[in-house]
């Protein structure tokens, strides 16, 4: 009956404690959404807010394009060192697995409540970084498809 309002409390309260103030802010925003009724914003969020997020989060990558802090010639660098070339296989990894991540987390809803934890956990516990989810989903679908495979 309430326990989605005491779930999303407990959220809230732990994120506040862990000082992560991105969780934090989600779970108030959520909590918020859920409180006031509003579920129709409710459901554009859960159904759309992925997609939203990552818009932002591509936007903000490219901000030192746009300002002139990354240059052509800059990229083109990444080609010549070792930590470079690692970043570059590192992005490509992040963005495949990414990529398995979002279909995992829509194919498959019976991970999302593991996934919360384990975000939380790391997040609370290690002060990592509430992008767990879609990371810990991608890394998830690339096990599986091992699994897969192996099998």
């Amino acid at each position: 009956m309430y326990i989605e309002y005491i779930t999303l409390g407990a959220v809230l309260l732990l994120s506040y404690i862990g000082h992560n103030m991105t969780v934090f802010y989600a779970a108030a925003i959520v909590l918020g959404l859920k409180i006031l009724g509003l579920t129709t914003a409710l459901n554009a969020l859960g159904s759309q807010g992925l997609n939203w997020g990552i818009i932002i989060l591509t936007a903000a990558i490219l901000v030192p394009i746009a300002n002139g802090t990354i240059t052509i010639q800059t990229m083109l660098d990444a080609f010549r060192t070792h930590a470079g070339i690692i970043a570059i296989v590192a992005g490509l990894l992040a963005a495949v697995a990414g990529g398995g991540g979002v279909e995992l987390l829509q194919n498959s809803p019976d991970v999302i409540p593991a996934l919360i934890i384990g975000t939380m956990a790391g997040v609370l516990l290690f002060h990592g970084v509430a992008v767990g989810p879609l990371i810990a989903g991608g890394l998830t679908y690339f096990i599986l498809w091992i699994l897969k495979a192996i099998h």
